[in-house]
Protein backbone atom coordinates (compact mmCIF):
# COMPACT_ATOMS: atom_id res chain seq x y z
CA UNK A 1 0.00 0.00 0.00
CA UNK A 2 1.40 3.85 -0.99
CA UNK A 3 1.46 6.47 1.04
CA UNK A 4 0.75 10.43 -0.51
CA UNK A 5 2.59 12.63 1.69
CA UNK A 6 2.01 15.92 1.52
CA UNK A 7 5.03 17.34 -0.43
CA UNK A 8 4.19 14.63 -2.77
CA UNK A 9 0.87 16.39 -2.74
CA UNK A 10 2.52 20.02 -3.10
CA UNK A 11 4.55 18.47 -6.10
CA UNK A 12 1.63 17.29 -7.91
CA UNK A 13 -0.63 20.70 -7.58
CA UNK A 14 2.26 23.15 -7.64
CA UNK A 15 4.74 21.80 -10.00
CA UNK A 16 8.25 23.72 -10.04
CA UNK A 17 8.47 25.48 -13.27
CA UNK A 18 12.27 26.17 -14.41
CA UNK A 19 13.51 28.87 -17.03
CA UNK A 20 17.18 29.89 -18.05
CA UNK A 21 18.29 32.95 -19.66
CA UNK A 22 21.67 33.72 -21.00
CA UNK A 23 22.61 37.55 -21.14
CA UNK A 24 23.97 38.46 -24.02
CA UNK A 25 27.59 38.98 -23.42
CA UNK A 26 26.82 38.15 -19.88
CA UNK A 27 25.71 35.62 -17.21
CA UNK A 28 23.62 32.61 -17.20
CA UNK A 29 20.44 33.37 -15.25
CA UNK A 30 17.90 30.52 -13.96
CA UNK A 31 14.54 30.87 -12.17
CA UNK A 32 13.25 27.74 -9.94
CA UNK A 33 9.69 28.57 -8.44
CA UNK A 34 6.09 27.42 -8.30
CA UNK A 35 2.66 28.55 -8.78
CA UNK A 36 -0.01 28.35 -6.04
CA UNK A 37 -3.41 30.35 -6.01
CA UNK A 38 -2.05 32.46 -9.44
CA UNK A 39 0.70 33.57 -7.92
CA UNK A 40 4.84 32.86 -7.77
CA UNK A 41 5.65 30.80 -4.91
CA UNK A 42 8.96 29.23 -3.31
CA UNK A 43 10.81 31.68 -5.80
CA UNK A 44 14.54 30.71 -6.61
CA UNK A 45 16.99 32.34 -8.53
CA UNK A 46 20.48 31.29 -9.04
CA UNK A 47 22.97 31.65 -11.78
CA UNK A 48 27.16 32.30 -12.50
CA UNK A 49 26.59 36.12 -12.10
CA UNK A 50 28.16 38.01 -9.50
CA UNK A 51 26.02 39.97 -6.86
CA UNK A 52 27.24 41.70 -3.70
CA UNK A 53 25.98 41.54 -0.92
CA UNK A 54 25.31 38.08 -0.48
CA UNK A 55 21.73 38.86 1.25
CA UNK A 56 20.47 40.85 -2.33
CA UNK A 57 19.57 37.19 -3.36
CA UNK A 58 17.30 36.42 -0.75
CA UNK A 59 15.78 39.96 -0.85
CA UNK A 60 15.18 39.54 -5.34
CA UNK A 61 13.56 36.12 -4.03
CA UNK A 62 11.31 37.71 -1.56
CA UNK A 63 10.13 40.51 -4.08
CA UNK A 64 9.18 38.11 -6.40
CA UNK A 65 7.50 35.82 -4.43
CA UNK A 66 3.40 36.60 -4.13
CA UNK A 67 3.60 38.30 -7.46
CA UNK A 68 1.01 37.64 -9.82
CA UNK A 69 1.43 35.39 -12.02
CA UNK A 70 0.62 37.62 -15.17
CA UNK A 71 2.76 40.32 -13.69
CA UNK A 72 4.60 41.62 -16.94
CA UNK A 73 7.83 41.57 -17.38
CA UNK A 74 8.54 45.41 -16.62
CA UNK A 75 6.23 45.08 -13.46
CA UNK A 76 8.70 41.91 -12.36
CA UNK A 77 12.01 44.30 -13.18
CA UNK A 78 10.46 46.82 -11.06
CA UNK A 79 9.68 44.73 -8.12
CA UNK A 80 13.23 43.59 -7.89
CA UNK A 81 15.17 46.75 -8.53
CA UNK A 82 12.77 48.37 -5.76
CA UNK A 83 13.61 45.29 -3.83
CA UNK A 84 17.46 45.85 -3.97
CA UNK A 85 19.96 46.75 -0.91
CA UNK A 86 21.14 50.75 -2.01
CA UNK A 87 24.81 49.45 -1.90
CA UNK A 88 23.98 46.11 -4.62
CA UNK A 89 26.05 45.37 -6.92
CA UNK A 90 24.69 43.64 -9.98
CA UNK A 91 27.03 41.88 -12.42
CA UNK A 92 26.40 39.85 -15.94
CA UNK A 93 22.91 40.18 -15.51
CA UNK A 94 20.03 42.57 -14.10
CA UNK A 95 16.68 42.75 -12.72
CA UNK A 96 15.50 43.18 -16.67
CA UNK A 97 17.47 39.86 -16.44
CA UNK A 98 15.95 38.14 -13.81
CA UNK A 99 12.12 38.76 -15.30
CA UNK A 100 12.96 37.69 -18.74
CA UNK A 101 14.02 34.42 -17.07
CA UNK A 102 11.25 34.42 -14.24
CA UNK A 103 9.06 34.89 -17.43
CA UNK A 104 10.09 31.89 -19.46
CA UNK A 105 9.99 29.38 -16.61
CA UNK A 106 6.24 30.59 -16.84
CA UNK A 107 6.45 29.76 -20.40
CA UNK A 108 5.28 33.23 -20.96
CA UNK A 109 8.45 34.03 -22.46
CA UNK A 110 10.19 31.58 -24.97
CA UNK A 111 13.98 30.80 -25.70
CA UNK A 112 15.62 30.14 -29.34
CA UNK A 113 15.41 26.39 -28.17
CA UNK A 114 11.59 26.34 -28.12
CA UNK A 115 10.86 26.88 -31.63
CA UNK A 116 11.54 24.85 -34.72
CA UNK A 117 13.44 27.84 -37.29
CA UNK A 118 13.45 27.65 -40.60
CA UNK A 119 15.95 28.98 -43.17
CA UNK A 120 15.09 30.63 -46.54
CA UNK A 121 18.52 31.23 -48.68
CA UNK A 122 18.66 33.75 -51.27
CA UNK A 123 16.25 34.26 -53.96
CA UNK A 124 16.04 37.11 -56.62
CA UNK A 125 12.84 39.06 -56.17
CA UNK A 126 12.23 42.94 -57.12
CA UNK A 127 12.68 44.75 -53.86
CA UNK A 128 9.10 45.82 -53.52
CA UNK A 129 7.86 41.92 -53.27
CA UNK A 130 11.06 41.64 -50.58
CA UNK A 131 9.44 44.14 -48.73
CA UNK A 132 5.92 43.48 -49.21
CA UNK A 133 7.30 39.50 -47.91
CA UNK A 134 8.88 41.24 -44.96
CA UNK A 135 4.59 41.90 -44.05
CA UNK A 136 3.24 38.82 -45.50
CA UNK A 137 6.17 36.38 -43.52
CA UNK A 138 5.48 38.31 -40.28
CA UNK A 139 2.04 37.86 -40.32
CA UNK A 140 2.14 34.43 -41.22
CA UNK A 141 4.49 33.26 -38.13
CA UNK A 142 2.50 35.85 -35.62
CA UNK A 143 -0.63 33.83 -37.06
CA UNK A 144 1.12 30.38 -36.01
CA UNK A 145 0.87 29.34 -40.03
CA UNK A 146 4.90 29.62 -41.07
CA UNK A 147 7.58 28.61 -38.44
CA UNK A 148 10.11 31.18 -36.96
CA UNK A 149 12.21 32.02 -40.29
CA UNK A 150 15.65 33.43 -41.40
CA UNK A 151 15.12 34.51 -44.96
CA UNK A 152 18.07 36.17 -47.53
CA UNK A 153 17.14 38.58 -49.96
CA UNK A 154 18.37 38.98 -52.87
CA UNK A 155 17.40 41.08 -55.94
CA UNK A 156 18.64 42.80 -59.33
CA UNK A 157 17.46 46.63 -59.11
CA UNK A 158 19.69 49.10 -57.84
CA UNK A 159 17.36 50.31 -54.83
CA UNK A 160 16.88 52.42 -51.96
CA UNK A 161 14.66 51.37 -49.58
CA UNK A 162 13.84 53.95 -46.78
CA UNK A 163 12.59 53.27 -43.08
CA UNK A 164 8.51 53.35 -42.46
CA UNK A 165 8.63 56.66 -40.92
CA UNK A 166 11.12 58.89 -43.07
CA UNK A 167 10.02 61.26 -45.87
CA UNK A 168 11.18 60.37 -49.68
CA UNK A 169 11.95 63.94 -50.44
CA UNK A 170 14.41 64.31 -47.33
CA UNK A 171 15.98 61.10 -47.94
CA UNK A 172 16.58 60.50 -51.50
CA UNK A 173 18.15 62.94 -54.27
CA UNK A 174 15.88 62.83 -57.08
CA UNK A 175 18.62 63.71 -59.74
CA UNK A 176 20.44 61.02 -58.73
CA UNK A 177 17.63 58.63 -57.90
CA UNK A 178 16.94 59.46 -62.00
CA UNK A 179 20.51 59.47 -62.77
CA UNK A 180 21.57 56.26 -61.31
CA UNK A 181 18.13 54.14 -62.25
CA UNK A 182 17.24 53.65 -58.79
CA UNK A 183 14.10 51.75 -57.59
CA UNK A 184 12.65 53.55 -54.11
CA UNK A 185 10.48 51.39 -52.08
CA UNK A 186 9.61 51.97 -48.09
CA UNK A 187 9.49 49.35 -46.12
CA UNK A 188 7.07 48.19 -42.73
CA UNK A 189 9.89 48.93 -40.24
CA UNK A 190 11.69 52.00 -38.78
CA UNK A 191 15.31 53.11 -39.07
CA UNK A 192 16.73 54.97 -41.60
CA UNK A 193 17.41 54.51 -45.73
CA UNK A 194 19.49 51.47 -46.94
CA UNK A 195 21.21 51.95 -50.40
CA UNK A 196 21.27 48.16 -51.92
CA UNK A 197 22.82 47.43 -55.31
CA UNK A 198 22.36 44.02 -56.22
CA UNK A 199 25.61 41.73 -55.05
CA UNK A 200 26.89 44.57 -52.82
CA UNK A 201 24.72 44.01 -49.59
CA UNK A 202 23.64 41.34 -47.48
CA UNK A 203 20.23 41.77 -46.35
CA UNK A 204 18.34 39.45 -44.55
CA UNK A 205 15.33 39.07 -42.17
CA UNK A 206 14.51 37.82 -38.98
CA UNK A 207 10.19 36.43 -38.25
CA UNK A 208 9.69 35.79 -34.93
CA UNK A 209 7.38 35.43 -31.96
CA UNK A 210 7.36 38.52 -29.63
CA UNK A 211 7.80 36.02 -26.95
CA UNK A 212 11.19 35.46 -27.81
CA UNK A 213 11.91 38.85 -26.43
CA UNK A 214 9.79 39.23 -23.88
CA UNK A 215 10.80 41.48 -20.97
CA UNK A 216 13.96 42.44 -23.25
CA UNK A 217 14.35 46.58 -23.96
CA UNK A 218 14.06 47.79 -27.46
CA UNK A 219 17.64 48.32 -27.20
CA UNK A 220 18.66 45.05 -25.86
CA UNK A 221 16.40 42.73 -28.13
CA UNK A 222 18.68 44.11 -31.19
CA UNK A 223 22.05 42.38 -29.80
CA UNK A 224 19.74 39.79 -28.49
CA UNK A 225 18.33 38.78 -31.92
CA UNK A 226 22.05 39.19 -33.61
CA UNK A 227 24.16 37.61 -31.07
CA UNK A 228 24.48 34.93 -33.97
CA UNK A 229 25.45 37.08 -36.77
CA UNK A 230 28.70 38.57 -34.44
CA UNK A 231 29.51 34.67 -34.32
CA UNK A 232 29.08 34.33 -37.91
CA UNK A 233 31.15 37.38 -38.29
CA UNK A 234 33.92 36.20 -35.97
CA UNK A 235 34.00 32.95 -37.67
CA UNK A 236 35.66 34.84 -40.62
CA UNK A 237 37.73 37.42 -39.40
CA UNK A 238 35.64 40.04 -38.65
CA UNK A 239 34.40 41.69 -34.66
CA UNK A 240 31.77 43.34 -34.98
CA UNK A 241 29.87 44.93 -32.34
CA UNK A 242 26.78 46.90 -31.71
CA UNK A 243 26.33 50.45 -31.72
CA UNK A 244 22.98 51.52 -30.12
CA UNK A 245 20.44 51.87 -31.20
CA UNK A 246 20.40 49.58 -34.12
CA UNK A 247 24.14 50.36 -35.98
CA UNK A 248 26.20 47.40 -36.73
CA UNK A 249 29.90 48.40 -36.99
CA UNK A 250 33.68 47.45 -36.23
CA UNK A 251 36.59 49.32 -35.30
CA UNK A 252 37.35 50.24 -39.03
CA UNK A 253 33.92 51.56 -39.21
CA UNK A 254 29.99 50.96 -39.41
CA UNK A 255 29.16 47.67 -41.80
CA UNK A 256 25.28 47.72 -41.17
CA UNK A 257 22.39 48.54 -39.41
CA UNK A 258 19.07 47.20 -38.20
CA UNK A 259 15.38 47.76 -38.09
CA UNK A 260 12.39 46.27 -36.53
CA UNK A 261 8.51 45.87 -36.38
CA UNK A 262 6.10 43.87 -34.26
CA UNK A 263 2.58 42.95 -35.36
CA UNK A 264 -0.45 43.25 -33.36
CA UNK A 265 -0.78 39.29 -33.96
CA UNK A 266 2.07 38.72 -31.87
CA UNK A 267 4.23 38.18 -35.05
CA UNK A 268 7.92 40.39 -34.98
CA UNK A 269 10.17 41.59 -38.02
CA UNK A 270 13.88 41.98 -37.41
CA UNK A 271 15.51 43.12 -40.24
CA UNK A 272 19.47 44.04 -41.08
CA UNK A 273 21.32 44.95 -43.64
CA UNK A 274 25.58 44.71 -44.20
CA UNK A 275 27.39 46.54 -46.57
CA UNK A 276 29.71 44.18 -48.50
CA UNK A 277 30.95 46.10 -51.78
CA UNK A 278 29.06 49.43 -51.65
CA UNK A 279 29.39 52.29 -54.38
CA UNK A 280 30.16 54.67 -51.40
CA UNK A 281 29.94 57.90 -54.46
CA UNK A 282 27.18 56.96 -55.85
CA UNK A 283 25.23 56.47 -52.18
CA UNK A 284 26.22 60.08 -51.58
CA UNK A 285 24.84 60.95 -54.82
CA UNK A 286 21.53 59.41 -54.09
CA UNK A 287 20.78 59.68 -50.58
CA UNK A 288 20.40 63.02 -48.26
CA UNK A 289 22.85 62.46 -45.90
CA UNK A 290 23.39 65.92 -43.75
CA UNK A 291 25.54 67.11 -41.55
CA UNK A 292 22.73 66.71 -39.10
CA UNK A 293 22.63 62.99 -40.15
CA UNK A 294 26.59 62.79 -39.41
CA UNK A 295 27.01 65.11 -36.16
CA UNK A 296 27.19 62.42 -33.73
CA UNK A 297 28.86 59.86 -35.54
CA UNK A 298 32.38 61.68 -35.62
CA UNK A 299 33.01 61.93 -39.06
CA UNK A 300 31.99 64.66 -41.55
CA UNK A 301 31.64 61.69 -44.69
CA UNK A 302 29.27 59.24 -45.28
CA UNK A 303 31.69 57.54 -47.38
CA UNK A 304 33.70 57.06 -43.88
CA UNK A 305 30.82 55.53 -41.84
CA UNK A 306 30.66 52.42 -44.17
CA UNK A 307 33.72 49.80 -44.22
CA UNK A 308 32.26 47.22 -46.61
CA UNK A 309 32.63 43.65 -45.64
CA UNK A 310 34.51 42.13 -48.82
CA UNK A 311 37.53 44.96 -48.04
CA UNK A 312 37.68 43.49 -44.06
CA UNK A 313 37.40 39.79 -45.50
CA UNK A 314 38.22 38.76 -49.04
CA UNK A 315 35.92 36.78 -49.19
CA UNK A 316 33.08 36.46 -51.79
CA UNK A 317 29.56 37.82 -50.98
CA UNK A 318 27.85 33.38 -51.58
CA UNK A 319 30.73 32.96 -49.08
CA UNK A 320 29.75 35.33 -45.83
CA UNK A 321 26.24 34.53 -46.76
CA UNK A 322 27.12 30.76 -45.82
CA UNK A 323 28.81 31.23 -43.44
CA UNK A 324 26.20 32.87 -41.64
CA UNK A 325 23.45 30.29 -42.70
CA UNK A 326 25.99 27.36 -41.15
CA UNK A 327 26.55 29.47 -37.53
CA UNK A 328 22.53 29.74 -37.54
CA UNK A 329 21.59 26.56 -38.31
CA UNK A 330 24.09 24.99 -36.03
CA UNK A 331 23.24 27.00 -32.86
CA UNK A 332 19.37 26.51 -33.66
CA UNK A 333 19.13 23.37 -34.99
CA UNK A 334 17.54 25.04 -38.03
CA UNK A 335 16.45 23.68 -41.37
CA UNK A 336 15.71 24.84 -45.36
CA UNK A 337 12.66 25.89 -46.41
CA UNK A 338 11.15 27.87 -49.29
CA UNK A 339 8.91 30.18 -49.79
CA UNK A 340 5.00 28.68 -50.62
CA UNK A 341 3.25 29.51 -53.74
CA UNK A 342 0.30 31.60 -51.67
CA UNK A 343 3.37 33.01 -49.94
CA UNK A 344 4.61 34.62 -52.91
CA UNK A 345 1.40 35.37 -54.37
CA UNK A 346 0.29 37.65 -50.91
CA UNK A 347 3.29 39.43 -51.28
CA UNK A 348 2.84 39.93 -55.22
CA UNK A 349 -1.39 41.24 -54.28
CA UNK A 350 0.74 43.18 -51.21
CA UNK A 351 3.14 45.06 -53.96
CA UNK A 352 0.66 46.46 -56.40
CA UNK A 353 -2.19 47.54 -53.77
CA UNK A 354 0.68 48.88 -50.95
CA UNK A 355 3.98 48.96 -51.24
CA UNK A 356 4.51 49.30 -55.13
CA UNK A 357 2.12 52.56 -54.73
CA UNK A 358 2.72 56.24 -54.90
CA UNK A 359 0.38 56.85 -51.82
CA UNK A 360 2.59 54.28 -49.90
CA UNK A 361 6.18 55.62 -50.79
CA UNK A 362 5.07 59.23 -49.98
CA UNK A 363 2.91 58.52 -47.02
CA UNK A 364 5.06 60.99 -45.10
CA UNK A 365 5.15 64.29 -46.61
Amino acid sequence: MSHTTSTDQDAATNPRRHGEYKVPGGKLVVADLSVAGGVLADVSISGDFFLEPDEALLAINRALTGLPETTPAADLAAAVTAALPADATLFGFSADAVAVTVRRALAKATSWADHHWNVIAPNVLPTEINVALDEVLTEEVGAGRRNPTLRFWDWQEPSVVIGSFQSVRNEVDPDGVARHGIKVVRRISGGGAMFMEAGNCITYSLYLPQTLVDGLSFADSYPFLDSWVMAALEKIGVTAFYVPLNDIATDQGKIGGAAQKRLANGGMLHHVTMSYDIDADKMVDVLRIGKEKLSDKGTRSAKKRVDPLRRQTGLARTEIIGAMMDVFTGRYGATHSELTDAELAAARERAATKFGTEEWLHRVP
